[in-house]
């Protein structure tokens, strides 16, 4: 992240959401920087839907790269899951990844983000929300 990334975040998101942000791994701080952008591009303003769009995957963890690529793969190529998690040391990462969407929206939750966030979290990959809901998905697809 650039120095004027750090500046612009730290300019709209609360304590609670940087604390969470800080937390992240790497990979996944650069993803949820690179959704709130596609949803800004979007026309997004809501500050607590691009707080979503930044936290969205906060409770993956370091995974590894083995594991996140396997999952990628199994996503778009069919199930890779059941022979991936017989990897030594990779049946827990895949677990994080595959609760993740759950996991981050209780963090979300615990750090006092509002409901709405909380949902779009929590049903990233099948949106709820009549407003938002597709957009924050197509926004976390294409990045």
């Amino acid at each position: 992240m650039s120095l004027e990334e750090r500046r612009t975040l730290a300019a709209w998101a609360r304590p609670a959401e940087m604390d969470l942000f800080d937390a992240m791994h790497l990979a996944d701080q650069r993803h949820g920087l690179d959704v709130v952008a596609h949803l800004r591009r979007a026309g997004v303003r809501d500050r607590d839907v691009l707080a979503a769009g930044l936290l969205h995957d906060c409770a993956k963890g370091d995974t590894g790269a083995g594991p996140r690529v396997a999952w990628s793969l199994g996503e778009a190529f069919g199930p890779l899951i059941p022979a991936a998690a017989r990897v030594p040391g990779w049946a827990a990462a895949l677990d994080r990844i595959r609760d993740h969407a759950t996991a981050s929206a209780d963090a979300l939750a615990s750090a006092g983000l509002p409901p709405r966030a909380v949902d779009l979290v929590r049903y990233q990959d099948a949106p709820r929300d009549p407003e938002y809901g597709a957009r924050f998905h197509a926004a976390d697809e294409a990045c």
